[in-house]
């Protein structure tokens, strides 16, 4: 009996001392949320910011950690279906207890994300330009808005090439946000839309949509098409002898990492706009395009999204540092007016909107499969998500 008794205190005692140890070595880490479409038709976009934001984790856990902890991230697929990603949120911060959550890329995810954050208190840190009329208390965003992006480029491809445009876009929140704004300039410019068509995420056929553009031959084309539709898109414009020296193309979902899963061929000499490029020529980046390639392989590319991604973990990080405390609330008001040094430059949060200050950078694509600037603002501009200072927009947000 005595002996039972005695097995069972060592059996307790053990099992009390691995449970401490467990618990110990859990409170060594901090968990954090990478939210991405790792499969479907945005994958090809997604994975590399997923990438970029890994980088950053690693970098800043050999550093020491924030707050004294290492980060571990918790992976989700959203699965380039919106519905996903707001269940996926969901789990993150209510099984994983995550305490902050990187990703999305189409508005359409981040869009099934944000009540599920707002109702939470979680804390989104979202990496890509956007369509704007947005600022959620539990959304950090990275990306450009719509003063940031589409206004300075249909700003340049006006004054460049001409005012008839032509604007094509994936079926979804992004594209037809940033076509309404796009249609309010041009009235502005005196400017014509001589066509606008939609097409499903995923769409692989685009003869009518090129058979329009070769009736209406307009000046430039402006494409918000989203993920691997513009493979096909593009390759089909060339097909049909429309290439940039026909009619220009504007993208704003095109960078480095797509322009090697399109082609170079079916893209060479078209535009982009975007915040930053591979080649932005900063102190900073340089060394970030190299850490990058050592981590993924010297033929992996850089870009705006992988940038802004990578930008975001260093942020939450410096926010944790300064609020002393990991608390949603807490690290959201450490993270007003905070600036980092950037591979694009420095970029700073706006208190008010939680968007960043950033400089617009015009964009052609070479033939090497990177992109040469060949515009840019003299420096960051100030975030404007509502485009309440241009008279033009008056009504968009409604």
């Amino acid at each position: 009996m005595k002996k039972s008794k005695l097995m069972t205190m060592l059996l307790f005692t053990g099992l009390m001392l691995l449970l401490g140890s467990c618990k110990e070595k859990e409170d060594q880490y901090v968990k954090v949320g990478l939210l991405h479409s790792l499969s479907g038709t945005m994958a090809i976009s997604e994975t590399p910011v997923r990438d970029s934001e890994l980088l950053a984790i690693k970098e800043i856990n050999e550093a020491g950690g924030v707050l004294g902890k290492k980060i571990k991230a918790v992976q989700e697929d959203g699965q380039s279906d919106p519905s996903t990603f707001a269940e996926k949120a969901r789990k993150l911060l209510t099984e994983d207890k995550v305490v902050t959550i990187f990703g999305c890329w189409t508005s359409a995810s981040r869009k099934a994300v944000k009540p599920v954050v707002e109702n939470l208190f979680g804390l989104l840190w979202y990496p890509v330009q956007y369509e704007g009329m947005e600022a959620s208390p539990n959304i950090m965003y990275m990306g450009a808005s719509p003063n940031q992006q589409v206004v300075p480029a249909v700003d340049y491809c006006a004054q460049k090439y001409g005012k008839r445009m032509y604007l094509i876009g994936s079926d979804y929140v992004f594209p037809r946000t940033a076509n309404r704004i796009i249609k309010a300039q041009l009235a502005q410019l005196k400017g014509e839309c001589v066509g606008e068509a939609y097409t499903p995420m995923g769409n692989k056929d685009f003869q009518d949509e090129i058979a329009e553009i070769l009736r209406e031959k307009p000046d430039v084309i402006i494409n918000s098409l989203n993920g691997d539709s513009n493979i096909y898109f593009f390759k089909q414009l060339v097909e049909a002898g429309i290439t940039s020296d026909v009619i220009p193309v504007m993208s704003f979902s095109i960078a480095e990492e797509e322009v090697v899963q399109i082609g170079i061929a079916n893209l060479r000499g078209h535009l982009v706009a975007w915040n930053y490029y591979e080649t932005t020529e900063t102190p900073r980046n340089a060394k970030f395009v190299s850490d990058y390639k050592s981590e993924y392989g010297k033929e992996r590319v850089t870009g705006d999204p992988i940038e802004a991604g990578y930008i975001a973990v260093y942020m939450w990080a410096a926010a944790c540092e300064k609020a002393g405390s990991f608390d949603v609330e807490d690290v959201r008001m450490a993270a007003k007016g905070l600036s980092f040094t950037a591979p694009e430059g420095t970029v700073t949060i706006d208190g008010a909107n939680q968007h960043l200050y950033k400089q617009v950078r015009i964009g052609k694509i070479r033939d090497n499969g990177l992109i040469d600037e060949i515009w840019a603002t003299s420096g960051a501009i100030k975030p404007d998500p509502y485009l309440s200072t241009y008279d033009w927009a008056k009504g968009l947000q409604d």
